[in-house]
């Protein structure tokens, strides 16, 4: 008799946790609620603009530099204090998804985004700005939230096809960020930008105060220092959160090696591209991001460990076209797309996944779970300037290729040990 999807899924789950217990998935009557495709995409737009505003700043130092007389050598801490930011929210304002109304939280977030983005634009000294931009950080990780609350609200038949759309915005919102905030600047100054992305906070807010249900989930017991606390016992205590977590740290390593890097040999001889030229292959990598938002569906009829294996093959092969940008600006092109379809596939498993190993914790997960994201990008980034000036892009390719191989060598790992368990 054919198994049903959520049966499937429950198999995955359990694989992937070495076929043990403690997997739980909500009873088929739970969800009340079935996430309509109109909410689905109003949370989609409400990620994208939220990661925005930590990525706006990027091609707006040069500016902000002149405009408050700041060395260049020491605009770049705006991004630092942003990440920051985005860091200390990860833990300390995520989790509070399983302890406050999620609706509430959200509203709460993008509202005090607005103010945040609104301090930015109106910042006259140093000090101001580095602060509201910590702030704009803090409050961006309302994306985490909202991903928790999809999944939430989702059926368990649903639930992976509704993380991969929200997830997508996600990435529509870094990759398109740089070109949005660089034409508005051109067109009203590096200020109008924040100004622009405050006014259109606090109007997504409305709109989903009207149309957000409101959070149907218990919240968890006891204070804050408690949830907090819960966070870290999750890592020692969800072998999926470690599993999944090792994945998102290879990966986005992967995937910052490649965004960190790739304007360097862009912007010199031969190629001199300009700015805005490589700002479009931005555009290029919203294909394989789009594409990716059916791992969703994969992962919700229990495939999600096999369509894994599939994209780390795909996102070390996309390192072979990536590799020949000086002599076909066509093949960096096809291996934008292959990185950027493989990284937000695997990405879009790894919280369907996690999300079905623990219903009662999912705010917490996701925090826990873009720990790892976090740690992985900051050493890509790391990673790729340095073999670049010393060893030049070649070698930049075969760093990231050695990553991702790395990562499909951990899947076959775990494949082998499976089978293992299964045999014994």
């Amino acid at each position: 008799m054919p198994l049903d999807s959520r049966e499937r899924l429950k198999m995955d789950v359990e694989a992937e946790n070495g076929g043990g217990g403690g997997v739980t998935l909500p009873p088929p009557g739970r969800a009340a609620i079935t996430l309509s495709r109109s909410l689905i995409l109003l949370f989609s737009i409400t990620c994208a603009m939220a990661v925005a505003n930590v990525y706006f700043a990027q091609p707006l130092l040069e500016s902000m530099s002149v405009s408050l007389s700041v060395p260049a050598g020491s605009i770049g801490v705006v991004v630092t204090a942003t990440q920051v930011g985005y860091t200390l929210g990860l833990v300390l304002v995520v989790p509070l998804g399983d302890l406050l109304n999620r609706k509430k939280l959200i509203l709460t977030q993008m509202l005090l985004s607005a103010v945040a983005l609104g301090a930015v634009g109106l910042a006259q000294t140093w000090s101001v700005l580095l602060a509201a931009m910590m702030l704009v950080g803090l409050m961006a990780v309302v994306v985490q939230v909202v991903v928790a609350y999809a999944a939430t609200l989702a059926s368990p038949e649903q639930r992976g096809q509704a993380v991969g759309t929200v997830t997508s915005g996600v990435v529509l919102g870094i990759l398109l960020a740089r070109f949005v905030s660089g034409a508005v600047a051109d067109l009203a100054g590096w200020r109008s930008v924040y100004f622009v992305s405050a006014a259109l906070m606090v109007g997504m807010a409305l709109v989903l105060q009207r149309t957000m249900p409101a959070s149907a989930t218990p919240p968890a017991k006891g204070g804050y220092w408690q949830l907090l606390g819960s966070v870290f016992k999750l890592f020692r205590s969800e072998r999926m959160l470690r599993i999944r977590g090792t994945f998102a740290l290879l990966i986005f390593a992967a995937f910052s090696v490649f965004w960190t890097s790739m304007v360097l040999p862009l912007s010199a001889p031969p190629l001199s591209l300009s700015h805005t030229q490589i700002g479009l292959f931005g555009l290029a990598g919203v294909a394989g991001a789009l594409a990716a938002a059916r791992a969703g569906r994969l992962a919700d009829q229990g495939r999600g460990h096999r369509s894994s294996a599939i994209a780390l093959v795909l996102l070390t092969l996309s390192w072979l076209p990536i590799a020949f940008v000086e002599h076909s600006l066509l093949a960096m092109v096809v291996g934008v797309v292959l990185l950027d379809f493989a990284v937000q596939a695997v990405h879009v498993t790894n919280q369907s996944l996690i999300f079905a190993a623990r219903p009662d914790a999912q705010s917490r997960l996701v925090g826990a779970y873009m720990c790892f994201y976090s740690v992985g990008s900051g050493f890509g980034a790391i990673a790729a300037t340095y073999t670049y000036a010393h060893w030049g892009w070649a070698a930049v390719c075969l760093l990231g290729a050695a990553i991702s191989g790395v990562a499909l060598l951990y899947w076959v790992y775990l494949e082998l040990t499976s089978r293992q368990r299964a045999e014994q």
